[in-house]
């Protein structure tokens, strides 16, 4: 969840900090009738490739139609639960848009209304950013995880001795509140790590419960997401998974970290929840098929805002990100990352053709050329650069 990373990250995985139309159609997939091995060779090209770059271990799950495919390379296996990140975010809008569909809140509230005096400091002012402003990025609330020193004691060095502590949502906001905005709220947009902290804190005072009670009842529970949890500060994996690997460091030749246990009150619903690939695909193709938002509800997440001209075919929803690749097809989904986990999940806008993975190394491999391999079917190369 470190921001240090750039807006080509949140493109491809949204690494620990920091995405319809009806799809082209393509040869890639058109080639629907071809043996699932030649369907998805590029797929699995793209994860040896990673883990050749020097990914521990790497999976993806596919389906497209009555096609379900899964592959690996290196360590992971097919069925591994792993640290999702900021893909948390798509669960924790999912909830809000429920919420505003049953007249519970407006996403135009200001954040002052339901969290009065939280969000003030530095230029920040709860009264003049909307809740909606904090699904899509606008709000340019400072994002906690910019924060030198949380950076420091959280992905550097520090995490080993720091790996256990709770921080509250409270918490993560005051450091957020010690620096000036990004920008006044609609002018730009920003990824921020701390809007999503504040969207759980939110959901909270509506409910009257932690935001996790509400992902679960509302959408876990009612998708059978078996492999799906919202961890809270529990450190431990659940079994069946394998170990997550950080450097801790920007230096390539630091050495490798078990990282698999942590805190994960570090990221709250900005990315704390863990799931598996089944899972992801699951409540991405049911998102997209309107089976967890009314109609307008889901006009409203995918109504998107432009990222940076830089990446002109991006934009980025109510946490929830579509992409145009190399081919011409739209995909919606979001990345992900935590210490030491990489993970992808997208799908086309018809909920169809979907994918999910995970690298479980945060300084190697790059997701985005699983997703062009699975969509476009490009051949991934070995040598590419870390995305830093």
């Amino acid at each position: 969840m470190s921001a240090a990373r750039t807006a080509r990250t949140v493109l491809a995985t949204t690494l620990v900090a920091g995405l319809t139309a009806t799809v082209l159609a393509t040869p890639a997939l058109a080639a629907t009738a071809a043996p699932a091995k030649t369907r998805h060779a590029a797929t699995q090209q793209a994860l040896d490739a990673a883990v050749a770059d020097g990914v521990p271990g790497a999976v993806a799950q596919a389906r497209d139609g009555r096609d379900h495919w899964t592959g690996t390379a290196g360590e992971r296996k097919g069925h591994d639960r792993y640290r999702v990140g900021s893909i948390t975010k798509t669960f924790t809008a999912t909830v809000l848009l429920q919420l505003q569909a049953e007249g519970r809140i407006d996403l135009d509230d200001p954040v002052e209304k339901w969290l009065p005096g939280v969000v003030r400091g530095n230029g920040h002012d709860g009264r003049k950013i909307t809740v909606r402003q904090l699904l899509n990025h606008t709000s340019g609330i400072y994002s906690y995880t910019e924060d030198p020193a949380f950076q420091e004691k959280v992905f550097g060095p520090g995490f080993l001795r720091h790996r256990y502590d709770t921080w509250t949502p409270r918490q993560l906001v005051s450091v957020a509140m010690a620096h000036r905005p990004d920008f006044v709220p609609g002018a730009s947009w920003n990824y921020s790590n701390t809007n999503f902290v504040l969207a759980g804190m939110v959901i909270e005072k509506v409910t009257g419960r932690p935001y996790g009670k509400a992902v679960e009842n509302r959408i876990i529970k009612p998708l059978k997401l078996r492999a799906t949890t919202v961890p809270g500060t529990r450190s431990a994996m659940p079994e069946p998974s394998s170990p997550a690997y950080s450097k801790l460091s920007r230096d390539v030749n630091a050495p490798v970290h078990d990282v698999s246990d942590l805190n994960p009150s570090i990221a709250g619903a900005a990315g704390e929840m863990i799931s598996d690939s089944r899972d992801l695909q699951t409540f991405y193709r049911a998102l997209l098929k309107g089976r967890l938002l009314t109609k307008d509800g889901l006009k409203e997440m995918t109504t998107t805002v432009p990222i940076s001209p830089e990446y002109p075919n991006v934009g980025y929803g109510l946490g929830l990100m579509k992409d145009r690749l190399s081919c011409g097809v739209e995909v919606w989904g979001h990345g992900g990352g935590i210490h030491g986990s990489s993970s992808l999940a997208q799908v086309t806008r018809d909920g169809e053709h979907s994918l999910a993975g995970n690298f479980n190394a945060d300084w190697a491999g790059d997701s985005q050329k699983v997703i062009e391999a699975e969509f476009c079917g490009t051949t991934a190369t070995t040598g590419t650069a870390p995305k830093e």
